[in-house]
């Protein structure tokens, strides 16, 4: 209940926001309650202009009908109009929350985007929002109506007879100790639905972008026998929420039929015996505690659906609380590199208590080549994660130019890094629009010259509108080669100081592979670069070769030095074997 009450606190403070809007709303439904709650006294009063047989006065009655005509008609305009501003409040709310979580994820630590997995978060974003945005919407179109009309019944009802008022005032709250009863129990059942429903939409995004690997390997009926358990957990889980949900309104009904029923047999006995009303009172005073009773139901469906609403946005705000990255006060930008790189003492584990870099040391000049190769596991791309500052190290210093990377920007840090990866990604958009994602102001003269030189003009001319076409990263019609060259493309059009390279040719096939060799070549001459590759062949011309293992630097040199040595990085190149498969 207390993380209940934060989520509902939390909400209204972005309620707050529309704080102009909320006072339009009230006003109209201020009116408009206003307005219904005239309409029963009108009716009352045509139905004691009908005394009996032949005493019947038509023309006030047609007066009462004509004005009762007129006030259903401007209540539904304004009606209207107050959905409109519920409307724009809700999703202005909406717009805002959603808005504040993808920044959130732009700013998150890349810690716990690879903890969590990517379906969850697309459900919070997407899913929870949506239903977050259901119940308020209906919190705010029946909510402000319905308080209104609980004041203004009772005090229409006390001006009319005081004593059936106090019966009706007494039987109500009935109503909502049921529907808070049965409120407490629909919030966890509604949190674990939303908990599954994200652990569902994780899945199926899951096994969608890799149902290749699963037709592959002939996996498809454990993946639908996976799919249907999480199916059956989340029928379950939504079967009970739905139940205990709806037991609210027929409870709250049953007590309100009751109300009604006793309101009846009062009046009745009222006007026989001891004729303290008339009928046309009478009627207007059911019709009055129809209206003061049927706030009662909305409000406990609206309380059920709000259970569901806040469960959704209770997961939603704990990804907006979550940790950010920030640099630190008064960080520097890294201008006019020199590239000069120095590692020390660097220890750094994803996971506490499981080693992986131990006390690295290592001193890069400005305009080196370093090539990394070793095992798979042994710190190569963990190595380049820590350069970029996607992973911040655990003691030790990084320092670039003498600076220490803890105290510059991380937006300065990598803009003066260019980055080709072994995975691949393309935005959705045209080609012209992907390679100058680093340099968004790049002439077309520029980005052609950049495709030249990787070689990714020729391909790219094929296209249907060549530069112009648009693609994306699941459905572009280009391979795993293609986009990697448009990856490498990107970078050559930025062209930064420092340059990494982590197998950045791993897709591409040899011919092409040694094509591009020059425009490398060109690429990094005066630049410091790191490159990861497990094929040998393209590192021979490296400055320096790292060769690691266990986190650590076994042995270190250039190409010619190292095979002398007859150590492990000889054993690499003369066995012919991928790395990972010598130990």
């Amino acid at each position: 209940m207390k993380s209940q009450k934060k989520t509902i606190i939390r909400t209204f403070a972005y309620v707050k926001r529309c704080k102009l809007q909320i006072f339009f709303s009230i006003i109209l439904a201020a009116v408009t309650v206003a307005i219904t709650l005239t309409v029963p006294i009108l009716i009352g009063k045509a139905i004691d202009f009908i005394v009996g047989k032949g005493q019947v006065e038509f023309d006030s009655i047609l007066k009462i009908l004509f004005s009762t005509g007129i006030l259903v008609i401007a209540s539904a305009i304004l009606q209207w109009l107050m959905n409109i501003i519920n409307n724009y409040i809700t999703y202005s709310i909406v717009r805002d929350i959603r808005a504040e979580a993808f920044e959130k994820i732009q700013s998150m630590p890349f810690s716990y985007i690879d903890s969590h997995s990517h379906g969850d978060l697309v459900s919070r974003i997407i899913s929870d929002i949506d239903q977050f945005a259901d119940g308020l919407l209906m919190g705010f179109t029946q909510f402000f109506s319905g308080v209104l009309t609980i004041v203004g019944t009772l005090g229409f009802m006390l001006s009319l007879d005081w004593r059936i008022t106090i019966l009706v005032v007494v039987l109500t709250p009935m109503s909502l100790f049921i529907a808070r009863k049965i409120a407490r129990g629909t919030y966890e059942y509604f949190r674990i639905q939303s908990e599954i429903r994200g652990e569902q939409t994780s899945f199926v995004d899951e096994y969608i972008g890799e149902q290749k690997t699963v037709a592959a390997f002939c996996h498809e009926k454990e993946c639908i026998n996976n799919f249907e358990e999480i199916n059956d957990r989340y029928t379950k889980a939504s079967i009970k929420a739905v139940f205990f949900s709806s037991l609210t309104n027929p409870s709250t009904r049953f007590v309100n039929s009751l109300i009604y029923a006793c309101v009846t047999l009062f009046g009745a006995v009222s006007i026989i015996n001891w004729n303290l009303i008339t009928v046309g009172e009478l009627t207007c005073f059911l019709s009055y505690a129809n209206q003061y009773t049927k706030p009662f139901n909305e409000i406990s469906g609206v309380i059920t659906e709000l259970q569901n609403a806040l469960a959704c946005a209770s997961r939603v705000f704990e990804l907006i609380d979550s940790d950010s990255v920030t640099d630190k006060e008064n960080a520097l930008e890294l201008n006019s590199v020199k590239s000069e790189i120095s590692l020390r003492n660097v220890y750094f584990s994803y996971t506490p208590g499981t080693k992986l870099i131990e006390n690295f040391c290592l001193e890069v000049p400005a305009g080196t080549r370093v090539a990394i190769v070793g095992p798979t596991g042994c710190g190569k791309t963990t190595l380049i994660n820590l350069l970029m500052r996607f992973y911040d190290i655990d003691s030790g210093e990084i320092k670039i130019d003498g600076t220490d990377i803890r105290d510059i920007t991380r937006n300065s840090l990598r803009k003066n890094y260019g980055m080709v990866l072994q995975d691949t990604w393309i935005k959705t958009g045209t080609v012209r629009e992907n390679i100058a994602m680093g340099r968004p102001d790049a002439t077309d003269e520029e980005i052609i010259a950049a495709a030249k030189s990787t070689h990714a003009d020729r391909f790219i001319n094929r296209l249907p509108q060549g530069y112009d076409t648009v693609i994306s990263d699941v459905n572009s019609g280009l391979s795993q080669g293609q986009k990697q060259l448009l990856c490498i493309t990107r970078v050559m059009l930025h062209l930064p100081p420092m340059l990494i390279l982590d197998e950045a040719t791993s897709s591409i096939d040899t011919r092409t592979e040694s094509i591009i060799q020059s425009s490398f070549a060109k690429m990094m001459k005066g630049r410091t670069s790191f490159i990861v590759a497990h094929r040998l062949s393209t590192i021979e011309e490296a400055d320096i070769i790292l060769v690691m293992k266990d986190g650590n630097i076994i042995e270190q040199g250039n190409h010619q030095q190292l095979l002398s040595k007859g150590g492990f990085y000889a054993k690499l190149y003369y066995s012919g074997l991928h790395p990972s498969t010598v130990r």
